[in-house]
């Protein structure tokens, strides 16, 4: 009867804890992570959601697209995000740290594409810059303009010193850190472009080309300026000698303060980005951990609210706040495979 008894006792402590335990550990809003350039179309549809639904609006952090891929990949379960963002397409190795931790079923979304900008204050006179400008003004080891085939450490102070035709202004451009997607976007459209015009990088081994191509400088012309792209606005707005770089949606948001450089002579526009004309653009996404849905509510109907045509069509409300849609025929399958879920292989990295 005693063994019974503490028996008893034992199984309803354990019930009692459990059901401390439980409110922790459960989790009904959805928790949403990743880039700063998707996270204002983000925040659109989960603010329509949150209104629309029955569902809570949805939680979101702007972490950097980098930075939310890593604490999405971290694992499964409520401690874990369930949505992440991002300003570029998730990389093999990132693939493969989630499968590890045993995130093993993610459903890629790509939602549409974006233009990276580099702007200027209004008050400032437009400038037209080159890819190769662009990669001369912000690598940090550029080719020696005395001639050879090497590189050396960034000599140029102004503009006007890597072309005279370019303004007499002290070269001053603030960026995205390392964990933003912008930035990976960055270097591998603009920098890249503007380094593959000299033939002797071009021809390097591929580790010793991104060295050459990516490095950005660190003495003092390039300044990291985290993942606020509304505080590089601010400063743009205020400083007609700086310029910044960030995702066409800011600029939109920031016309009557801000304008675009010309980038090889084309200004960025839905129609050029759209359209592959304007150098620098790059496709947007979010990725969606399977394991969560039916644990954590309302994923799928967020998700459903996200691609559908009302949302990201040629005239969806996400358009009034930048973002360039894709093309119908793309929209429809990518739809359908997001409504069924259908997870990466990984061999579309």
């Amino acid at each position: 009867m005693m063994k019974l008894k503490t028996a008893l006792t034992t199984a309803a402590l354990a019930v009692s804890i459990a059901a401390v335990s439980a409110p922790a550990m459960a989790r009904d809003t959805i928790n949403i992570v990743g880039s700063s350039t998707v996270y204002p179309f983000a925040t659109v549809v989960a603010e329509r959601f949150g209104r629309n639904t029955d569902f809570p609006t949805p939680k979101l952090e702007s972490t950097g697209s980098g930075g939310g891929l890593k604490l999405f990949c971290d694992g499964v379960g409520t401690q874990h995000p369930d949505i992440t963002n991002a300003s570029r397409r998730m990389k093999k190795s990132e693939f493969d740290n989630c499968q590890a931790n045993g995130v093993k079923e993610i459903t890629e979304v790509r939602i549409g594409a974006d233009g990276i900008v580099i702007a200027q204050s209004n008050e400032a006179d437009k400038m037209n810059l080159t890819l190769e400008q662009v990669y001369l003004a912000l690598a940090k080891e550029v080719p020696d303009p005395k001639g050879g085939d090497k590189l050396i450490a960034n000599p140029y102070k102004k503009w006007s010193d890597i072309d005279s035709n370019l303004p007499d202004m002290a070269i001053n451009v603030m960026g995205p850190p390392p964990t933003s997607g912008t930035r990976d976007a960055f270097v591998e459209i603009a920098m890249e472009g503007g380094c593959s015009k000299f033939d002797f990088i071009k021809s390097m081994e591929e580790d010793a080309f991104k060295t050459a191509c990516h490095s950005m400088r660190e003495d003092g012309p390039f300044v990291e300026a985290g993942e606020n792209d509304n505080l590089i606005v601010q400063r743009l707005a205020q400083d007609k000698s700086t310029l910044g770089i960030f995702g066409y949606s800011f600029l939109m948001e920031n016309e009557g303060q801000i304008h675009a450089v010309t980038v090889d002579g084309v200004a960025p526009t839905p129609e050029t980005i759209s359209g592959e004309e304007y150098p620098v653009a790059r496709s947007l996404f979010f990725y969606v951990k399977k394991a969560h849905v039916g644990v954590v509510p309302g994923i799928e109907e967020y998700v459903s609210e996200f691609t559908s045509e009302g949302a990201w069509g040629d005239n969806g409300y996400l358009v009034d706040v930048g973002l360039i849609p894709n093309p119908r025929d793309r929209r429809m399958a990518t739809a359908k495979a997001v409504k069924e879920l259908t997870p990466m292989t990984g061999n579309e990295l």
